[in-house]
């Protein structure tokens, strides 16, 4: 299994899944050019994919999807809600909208969906297995139960670290918006991100932390956070990878990459 996080923050979000074969982009929320050229530092071609699976429609998560379904005529994957709310705001061509519904099967490969508590129209997590399994979980406010299920046992997990709460309380945000960030619907914290690791009964070989707020959150603090709260329950997790928004972070793609 090879996984690149090409992007990740709220200007914009992408990742490159690949296992047994099977090539997915786990949002397209970057230009169809920035997505072409960095999977292209990965020795991938965007027209080898087999498919882009969205989580929700807001514009982070889905703004490159025009030039790249006009680029490449890739099968586009989402729950219905959301394929109805891409399809009025973008020009996204008709015959590549692909609704889900239960698991989708490409190859040897099962991409399975799972609902997410975010303020979208039907916004979902994925798992990707197969031989493997990897698991992104991002723009949720609360992990419920099923989320919790659906990301154990993930061999690569994807786990969304968006704010310090003390930094977004203390911070520039007006009142609404706080609220709507630390609401169920909202986004997770480093805290509630390193309590889920906590929770699971099997360690993932590597958990990206992703999706962090540029102005509410830094990477020293979402790291020593987690690493506190995992040390503290005796847990070691010794790949704990650290996502950008302007630089991608990989693993499984062997020590030389240059973006590793």
């Amino acid at each position: 299994m090879r996984v690149a996080v090409l992007a990740s923050g709220s200007k914009g979000n992408a990742t490159y899944v690949e296992l047994d074969g099977t090539r997915l982009l786990i949002d397209a929320g970057i230009s169809a050019r920035r997505i072409t050229r960095l999977l292209g530092e990965f020795g991938v071609d965007p027209a080898d994919l087999d498919g882009v699976f969205i989580t929700h429609e807001h514009s982070d998560h889905i703004k490159g999807l025009p030039t790249l379904s006009k680029q490449y005529h890739l099968p586009l994957f989402a729950r219905p809600a959301t394929l109805a709310a891409i399809r009025a705001s973008l020009p996204v061509p008709e015959d590549v909208l692909t609704p889900i519904v239960g698991d989708v099967m490409l190859g040897e490969v099962a991409v399975k969906s799972f609902s997410t508590l975010h303020d979208a129209a039907s916004p979902v997590g994925y798992a990707v297995c197969g031989s493997e399994k990897c698991a992104l979980a991002t723009d949720l406010g609360f992990l419920t139960n099923d989320v919790m299920k659906a990301i154990e046992g993930a061999d690569a997990l994807i786990l969304e670290t968006n704010h310090d709460r003390e930094l977004l309380q203390q911070g520039s945000y007006p009142w609404h918006l706080k609220q709507r960030i630390l609401s169920n619907r909202g986004h997770l914290s480093n805290s509630a991100a390193a309590w889920a690791l906590v929770r699971l009964k099997k360690r993932p070989r590597a958990v990206f932390l992703a999706h962090m707020s540029q102005e509410n959150n830094r990477p020293a603090l979402v790291e020593e956070t987690v690493r506190t709260i995992l040390r503290q329950q005796n847990i070691r997790q010794d790949d704990l990878l650290l996502t950008a928004q302007d630089t991608p972070t990989s693993w499984g793609f062997g020590e030389g990459h240059p973006a590793q």
